[in-house]
């Protein structure tokens, strides 16, 4: 069968793939200790899943709107108002499949073909994929853990060219973990405002922030940053519903346009019920989010403080979300190499950097229990010991 050339220019999404090899080899009784998926190992909280139910008991299990439910779409911009100083309206709002579809859907009603988009590695995977099936061009700019893995303005400014359509933000990260301090997001602002440059700023992992470290959002630095500014999220991570398939996307009116009509032509609307979850999420209690972030902060220092101190294994400590960057490059092997050899031979999975464009380099998820890192970091010690 002949496939489009479309398709042809991606790569499958190797956290899937190492995921699904992981969880086939549990399925076969083998003990693994997976470190591959983004997910919270907790359940829905409570009060989120009673909602959806009460939704399924009124009958709420029709078509809906295309760009979603109305009460959902004015939740969000009451939360995107009130906890981010972003002025949007529910006409600025279109609910979506999951965080990931709604930044497909604006790669496709946004880029034509040959457009550039730039995009800090490491990067999430999906970011240059989704640029390339809209016929657009990644322009992937190298970080280092010397800078934090964050771009600076300089870097940004001297990837601009005329082909640009838009620059990629995501913090906090995936896959680092790092976070751009306010400083940092202003001076990026600047050049945003300067060259009159859309960025769409993923925020997914907002919530999921350690010590002193905050929060700020680009589009909330001035009227002229947030002018150019578009911001995608959902609910996958800060509430554990990864499986509700629940993200949005906010920006001007005549862009959420363009993605309702993509998206009734695609998917049409998003899980009726399920909205209502989403809804319960906004508007009801929030301790639920701070119990999981205290636990993914005491599993992070657990976590760190082992790879720190495995000989030939190094990495920065990680600010948000739900992820160590370990560097690997003083065993020898290859990012891919290193992940295949150590399901194998320790059961232990994690992800290779070079999915994330940084090779050298191995993405561990600490998305799980504390017994699980501690047998999962000793098998990845002995693993690391006969590689030196």
């Amino acid at each position: 069968m002949r496939l489009s050339d479309r398709v042809n220019r991606v790569t499958p999404s190797m956290t899937l793939a190492i995921s699904a090899k992981a969880k086939a080899m549990q399925a076969d009784g083998l003990d693994v200790c997976s470190f591959s998926a983004g997910e919270p190992d907790f359940d829905t909280p409570d009060h989120i899943k009673a909602a959806a139910k009460q939704a399924l008991d009124q009958g709420k299990t029709r078509y809906g709107p295309a760009a979603g439910e109305p009460a959902l779409r004015a939740a969000i911009a009451h939360k995107l108002r009130t906890e981010n100083q972003l002025n949007y309206g529910p006409e600025n709002i279109i609910v979506t499949n999951g965080g990931k579809h709604s930044l497909y859907d604006l790669m496709m009603v946004l880029l034509n073909a040959g457009d550039e988009v730039i995009i800090p590695a490491p990067y999430w995977v999906s970011y240059p994929e989704m640029v390339k099936l809209a016929d657009g061009v990644p322009v992937i700019v190298e970080t280092t853990a010397a800078t934090g893995y964050k771009i600076t303005p300089d870097q940004l400014a001297q990837a601009i060219t005329p082909r640009t359509r838009l620059f990629v933000l995501n913090s906090p990260s995936n896959p680092t973990g790092m976070v751009y301090s306010p400083e940092e997001i202003r001076a990026l602002a600047q050049v945003v405002e300067a060259h009159d440059l859309l960025v769409v700023s993923d925020e997914i992992y907002e919530k999921i922030l350690y010590g002193p470290t905050t929060h700020l959002s680009i589009g909330a630095v001035s009227e002229a940053s947030f002018e150019r500014t578009v911001i995608s999220s959902g609910f996958a991570k800060a509430f554990a519903m990864t499986g509700w398939r629940i993200g949005y996307l906010a920006g001007p009116v005549a862009l959420i346009k363009a993605m309702n009509t993509l998206q009734s032509h695609s998917t049409s609307n998003v899980c009726t019920f399920a909205q209502y979850g989403a809804i319960a999420a906004l508007e009801g209690p929030q301790d639920c989010v701070e119990t999981m972030r205290q636990a993914f902060e005491q599993r992070r220092r657990v976590i760190v403080d082992r790879i720190n101190a495995m000989p030939g294994l190094a990495c920065v400590e990680p600010e948000g979300a739900f992820y160590v960057f370990a560097n690997i490059s003083a065993t020898g092997l290859s990012s891919l190499d290193f992940c295949n050899t150590l399901l194998e031979e320790k059961h232990v999975a994690t992800i290779p950097g070079v999915a994330f464009g940084a090779e050298g380099n191995i993405r561990v998820s600490y998305a799980t229990d504390l017994d699980t890192i501690e047998r999962g970091m000793d098998r990845l010690e002995a693993f690391v010991k006969t590689r030196l």
